[in-house]
């Protein structure tokens, strides 16, 4: 790594770090050759293990000793300076210490990833980035082997995704589905049973589902409000609902994640 003093934000070699602000990074999208923002040491290095490759790191200096044998094999820029100097570059106090600019790795096919999945994870248009990075939490923590989300889903790896994950999207498979009925298609080609989180006439209880569970499943859920589409709902062999008292309906759709994946968990 090659430590680089700043004392101004017009520097060369910063501009993947100025104005960081959430509007300016809903511009990032999934090309070939882009970048994402990974936040914090600990996101760094889970980045690092998952074999991410860094452009370039933005380190208040009482971080910098901790960043040095994450990057002893890696040739990049490391710009270091003071709190002040570096919120005014990004847009926000960089309270967690470092930034790192990271190159994207190439999107993989639903096909590949579902070739040895037991259980996955369908989001469809779930836009808030929040709910996304925590249930991508949840598929780590609970045992989930990858989420496969729909075009209109929010980018994983958004910076605020993957700060709220914990990084742990740096470490789930995840891959893009087509529209309905072709998603629909490639799961069930792949001999996966499609369980939709929803409300609905037809629905089972959790517990009840729980209890024979098929041994391939997509659980699929929906953004807020809206819920999961008529086009999804077509596609699925089965519903299923958590049972709620008091007037509520339904859960969060990160805490229904949760709450589902735990109750289907390996015993």
């Amino acid at each position: 790594m090659r430590e680089v003093r700043i004392t101004t934000i017009d520097e060369p070699g910063l501009e993947d770090f100025a104005g960081l602000t959430d509007v300016a990074l809903r511009r990032v999208t999934e090309p070939e050759g882009g970048l994402y923002i990974a936040e914090s040491l600990k996101v760094i290095t889970r980045a690092l293990a998952a074999g991410h490759r860094p452009k370039s790191i933005l380190v208040i200096e009482k971080w910098l000793d901790g960043l040095r044998p994450l990057l002893a094999d890696h040739d990049i820029p490391v710009y270091v300076g003071e709190p002040d100097v570096l919120e005014s570059l990004t847009g926000f106090n960089l309270h967690r210490g470092a930034l790192a600019s990271m190159h994207r790795p190439p999107l993989v096919s639903p096909e590949s990833l579902l070739t040895t999945a037991r259980r996955v994870v369908v989001l469809e248009d779930i836009v808030d980035h929040t709910n996304v990075g925590a249930i991508f939490r949840s598929v780590a923590g609970l045992g989930a082997d990858a989420v496969l989300v729909s075009r209109r889903c929010a980018d994983p790896l958004y910076r605020r995704s993957v700060r709220v994950s914990m990084g742990t999207v740096l470490q789930v498979p995840w891959a893009r589905l087509p529209e309905w009925p072709r998603a629909g298609e490639i799961l069930h080609d792949a001999g996966f049973h499609l369980a939709a989180l929803a409300l609905d006439d037809r629905a089972v209880d959790l517990a009840d589902f729980a209890a024979a569970v098929p041994d391939r499943v997509a659980l699929m859920m929906g953004a807020e409000g809206s819920g999961l589409s008529r086009e999804a709902l077509a596609a699925s062999d089965s519903v299923v609902t958590i049972p709620m008292g008091n007037g509520v309906d339904s859960l969060n759709v990160a805490a229904t994640s949760a709450v589902v994946l735990w109750a289907l968990r390996e015993r």
